[in-house]
């Protein structure tokens, strides 16, 4: 999923070559934002993720989620 967005535009992220090889993760982690997708489509709840993911604030993964949904709208 987050390879199909341009992440750059979202503040709540951020890509770094040296960490985990430049993928997107979330601002001031190494959580990948990627992580957020998979956790949600393993029904995990949006709360559920920011306690598993030490770092991660619920506001950025709302803005994440937020982006990725104004993403996909302007693909279609």
């Amino acid at each position: 999923m987050s390879a199909m967005f341009d992440w750059s535009s979202c503040e709540a992220v951020e890509s770094d070559p040296a960490v985990l090889s430049g993928a997107w993760v979330f601002r001031g982690t190494r959580v990948p934002v990627a992580a957020l997708f998979e956790n949600l489509e393993d029904d995990a709840s949006l709360h559920d993720f920011v306690e598993w993911f030490p770092g991660v604030t619920v506001e950025q993964a709302r803005a994440v989620l937020e982006h990725a949904a104004r993403s996909s709208l302007a693909v279609a």
